[in-house]
C-alpha cells in the first residue's frame, strides 16, 4: 500500500472506531431522513456513516476531501431470523470486535477473528482501500446470530 492509501485507510479506521464502534456523535438532522448518521472529521477529510434499520440494516460510509466524495463503502445484513432477542448484546460485541486491531491486517470492519467468552466474531476481506469486499459473522455459543456483507473503494471523478 502506498503512502496515500495508508493515510486514507488510517483515516477510515480512526473514523469507524470513533463513530459507530465508539458510540460517536449522531447527527440531529441527517442528510437522509429516516437514517441514523454519525460523523467524524480531521483537517480537510470528513466521514459520514449513514444507516437505516435495526435488526436488519443497510448503510453507507462516505469519505469526502474538501467536500468531494473520494471513498465509499456499503454494507448490509443483520440479525439472523429468530435471534433478534440477542440484538443488544450482539451489537455491543460487534463494537468491541470492530475496535480490536490486528497487526498487518488493513480491515474495514474488525480483525480476522475476535472472541470474548461465548461470543466469536469472524471477518474475511479481499482487497484494500482502493477496492474491497468483506463478510463478517457473529456467533453466540457456536451458533450464527449476525452477518454483514460490505463492499467499497475509491471514488474517482473526472
Amino acid at each position: 500500500m502506498n503512502q496515500k492509501d495508508k493515510e486514507l485507510f488510517g483515516f477510515v479506521d480512526r473514523a469507524g472506531k470513533a463513530t459507530y464502534a465508539g458510540d460517536g456523535k449522531v447527527e440531529k438532522i441527517p442528510e437522509r431522513p429516516g437514517f441514523i448518521e454519525l460523523t467524524y472529521s480531521e483537517n480537510d477529510l470528513t466521514y459520514r456513516d449513514s444507516y437505516t434499520g435495526h435488526y436488519r440494516s443497510r448503510g453507507m460510509e462516505v469519505v469526502r476531501k474538501k467536500g468531494v466524495p473520494v471513498w465509499t463503502s456499503m454494507y448490509g445484513g443483520g440479525m439472523v431470523g429468530g435471534k433478534e432477542q440477542l440484538a443488544g448484546e450482539t451489537f455491543d460485541f460487534l463494537k468491541r470486535a470492530m475496535s480490536a486491531g490486528e497487526p498487518g491486517f488493513a480491515s474495514f470492519r474488525g480483525p480476522h477473528t475476535f472472541q470474548d467468552g461465548e461470543w466469536k466474531y469472524t471477518y474475511k476481506q479481499e482487497g484494500d482501500v482502493n477496492e474491497f469486499s468483506g463478510y463478517e459473522e457473529i456467533y453466540y455459543k457456536g451458533e450464527l446470530v449476525f452477518f454483514h456483507r460490505v463492499i467499497g473503494g475509491l471514488v474517482k471523478n473526472r
